[in-house]
């Protein structure tokens, strides 16, 4: 229920600070005194569209708040608007998105002004309506999430399928790059190698020539060689070795010097024989270079670790769609066992529909008849409808004022008719557990007399298994309430400003509103008794 209401700077309201208790509250006041005003107010707290223009003339920001006692303790949500145009929700003093203000509150209270009696023409609200009749709530809202849940699949099944699509598309091309690149036997550091091969390849007569000269120097044609100078220098040392000690070792580093240019210029002299100058190993060297330029330019890298980049890329894109076709083979597995799951629960949804309808309907009835529209009937019709998040059933309410054949009560129903279908309607959604806060604007309009009275009893009976606010110009309504406010406004001279407010009216005070809206501006005393008759009625 609705404990308080506080508002700060909204309109013509500066300061309200009310406290409701359960059960029928009543709301009066003369026309243009802000009745709308404070359903305003209250739409904001429903996640209704809020600017600066709402703000109080000469004010910074508009406040309002509302406390529930709920099962689950207090709750108090929030809305402020700012003169910059900017807006904030909370919900137990923590900012929230206002989405989330809109969906915590649309289970705490619940309008219904005039213009929501179009409701009745929503088919959506009509199907509603009858699955609370029919204890079918939990059932559709497992409806609901796994339609959503379905939803969720397809699309993912929609979007697996397209990449598959593209992925065979590519595929042809993705293996011919694969095999291009396997076939080239990439390895890395091979083009370093092999530019540094190229390069001795192309000078190759030019470096045997210069190996042949140095080979030359050890071992020339004519005359001693370094080898044979070595020796001989050798053999002179071991000489004067006889006469001077130390020179062993001297001959020894000369062995060891013979030794390492015998080495040095053996491997020359290999390295001469082994100087391909043919031409052949060039021309595989640049053959091979050629390949791997080629491949390098063609997938934009300039590397051999490049080109096994793109090698392993395309062997994933090959492997990708083996991938792809699992995904698509499980999540296709998966809607077909969701759609089965999704048309059970319809079939379910329709049994369970199809049993409460003609009771549903009895029971419009009875409440029409009630409201002294004694040959009116009431029928709800279902009928086969596409899958989706409520089922596959559409309804119609059937309505006829005279006994006669129903006709969709959007096209035969009047004003007043409507007025006391919708109440009808709530009145049997309020024994629903967990129904919100109901507030009626003027749900009364278009009926008056003995009618306006059954109205106020149905309203009445609302209240005592859950707090209803009724907006109301019947006296008949207003006599019933066991709380009673009034809307009213003040011209304040010194500020030249109208302001709005709600008090509450008790005793004598009580009776004299009650009065007025029997006789009008001027309360006369037969109004006044009446007033008393009505409240005692009540």
């Amino acid at each position: 229920m609705l404990r308080s209401l506080h508002i700060r700077n909204y309109i013509l309201i500066d300061s309200l600070d009310i406290t409701f208790p359960e059960g029928l509250v009543i709301i009066t006041g003369q026309t243009g005194a802000g009745k709308s005003i404070l359903l305003g107010a209250l739409g904001l707290l429903a996640g209704g569209k809020g600017d600066a223009s709402l703000i109080s003339q000469g004010a910074e920001s508009c406040v309002v708040e509302a406390e529930f006692d709920t099962p689950d303790g207090l709750r108090i949500i929030r809305r402020v608007l700012y003169s910059s145009g900017r807006s904030r929700s909370f919900i137990d003093d923590c900012p929230a998105q206002l989405q989330e203000l809109s969906d915590l509150s649309a289970t705490l209270f619940d309008i219904h002004s005039q213009h929501r009696s179009l409701l009745l023409t929503d088919k959506q609200f009509q199907l509603s309506v009858l699955d609370h009749f029919a204890g079918s709530t939990t059932l559709v809202e497992a409806c609901r999430k796994l339609w959503h849940e379905l939803g969720e699949s397809r699309k993912a099944l929609e979007e697996a399928q397209e990449k598959l699509s593209r992925s065979n598309a590519e595929r042809d091309y993705n293996e011919a790059q694969l095999q291009e690149l396997q076939a080239a036997a990439l390895r890395e550091g091979e083009l370093q190698e092999l530019e540094e091969e190229q390069q001795a390849l192309a000078n190759a007569e030019q470096i045997r020539e210069n190996l042949a000269a140095a080979a030359a120097c050890y071992s020339p044609q004519e005359g001693a060689g370094i080898g044979e100078t070595l020796k001989e220098a050798r053999r002179s040392l071991e000489h004067a070795g006889r006469y001077l000690p130390g020179m062993q070792e001297l001959c020894d580093r000369l062995d060891s010097a013979r030794i390492e240019l015998e080495d040095i210029f053996a491997e020359v002299e290999d390295t001469a024989e082994r100087t391909d100058v043919s031409g052949r190993r060039l021309e595989q060297v640049e053959e091979r270079l050629s390949l791997l330029y080629r491949l390098m330019r063609k997938h934009g890298c300039d590397s051999i670790e490049g080109l096994l980049q793109a090698r392993d890329r395309f062997a994933g894109e090959v492997t990708g769609t083996e991938d792809l076709e699992e995904l698509a083979r499980s999540l296709k597995a998966k809607v077909a066992g969701l759609e089965k799951e999704h048309k059970a629960i319809c079939d379910e949804l329709h049994l369970k529909r199809s049993k409460a309808a003609p009771s549903f309907a009895s029971s419009v009835e009875s409440h029409l008849h009630f409201l002294e529209l004694d040959r009116a009937g009431f029928e709800v019709q279902l009928q086969p409808a596409a899958l989706g998040a409520s089922g596959a059933d559409a309804v119609s309410f059937l309505f006829a004022a005279d006994g006669t054949r129903g006709m969709d009560v959007a096209k035969c129903a009047s004003g007043g008719e409507i007025s006391r279908i919708m109440l009808s309607l709530k009145a049997m959604m309020a024994k629903f557990e967990g129904m919100p806060t109901l507030i009626f604007d003027e749900i009364d309009t278009g009926v008056s007399g003995s009618v306006a009275d059954k109205m106020g009893q149905m309203i009445c009976e609302m209240g005592r298994s859950m707090q209803v606010m009724s907006i109301t110009h019947l006296p008949q309504v207003a006599a019933k309430g066991n709380a009673h406010f009034v809307v009213s406004k003040q011209f304040d001279e010194a500020t030249s400003r109208t302001s709005t407010s709600v008090r509450p009216v008790e005793g004598e005070e009580r009776v004299m509103e009650i009065a007025r809206l029997l006789s009008g501006a001027s309360v006369t005393p037969e109004a006044i008794a009446n007033a008393r008759a009505l409240m005692k009625q009540s």
